[in-house]
């Protein structure tokens, strides 16, 4: 992480996150199916992004976050980001795990303790503004903001084993084996802080990746973006 981007994550997570008279947001979030490059085209839009406001005499603060919520919630637990890498994987312990993991460390903290602590940070980091939220669930922990935009990238599975595929060196099987695996274990993680609901209910836009282009994608969420007066 750069130094703006540790100084702009290092605000104390309060139960009233921002002042009454501040209105939180915007904050983007960005859920994708295996396969999809949301990285890609999360850094596109703040740039974009930035152009906008940069254009209409702003200054640019639009950031993207994906993989730095794992250390400042470690940093929240206090504990070595190592010990919690599982959950931000998708994966669980589970009930037995939990309890022998409870007596083996003094640093123990449950599974729940660590999604909690992963949606206070996304709440934070949400109400502070101007961010992209890739995965982790931010869509169900933000999805009641009033200042918020909630994108889903999808595709075919035939084309998004193709992209695992290359990316992960697996032959079709498994990566279509491993695709809709994490898909499912995504989910799951989402299911935790909204239940199960229906999807629909949740994006304002999906967009297929198959069909449009990394700068097709990027510029139409920011034109969608800039109709809703969030830049």
């Amino acid at each position: 992480m750069d130094g703006d981007l540790q100084k702009y994550m290092s605000e104390r997570y309060k139960k009233t996150l921002v002042p009454k008279q501040t209105e939180p947001g915007p904050v983007i979030t960005i859920s994708r199916l295996v396969g999809c490059p949301a990285k890609k085209i999360a850094q596109r839009v703040c740039e974009l992004l930035n152009e906008m406001r940069v254009s209409k005499g702003k200054e640019p603060l639009w950031k993207w976050i994906s993989k730095e919520l794992l250390y400042e919630s470690a940093k929240e637990l206090n504990i070595d980001p190592v010990n919690i890498e599982y959950v931000f994987n998708y994966e669980s312990r589970g009930m037995f795990g939990d309890i022998l993991q409870s007596h083996a460390s003094k640093y123990y903290k449950s599974d729940r303790r660590i999604k909690k602590t992963i949606a206070e940070v996304i709440m934070a980091l949400a109400s502070k503004g101007h961010v992209i939220i890739i995965g982790r669930g931010g869509v169900a922990i933000t999805r009641d903001m009033e200042r918020s935009f909630h994108i889903h990238l999808e595709a075919p599975i035939e084309w998004r084993e193709i992209m695992v595929s290359q990316k992960f060196n697996l032959n079709m099987e498994e990566a279509r084996k491993y695709a809709l695996e994490i898909d499912k274990k995504r989910q799951e993680f989402r299911e935790f802080f909204q239940g199960k609901k229906d999807d629909y209910s949740l994006y304002d836009l999906k967009l297929n990746c198959m069909t449009l282009s990394v700068e097709e994608t990027s510029q139409i969420i920011a034109k969608a973006i800039e109709l809703r007066n969030l830049y």
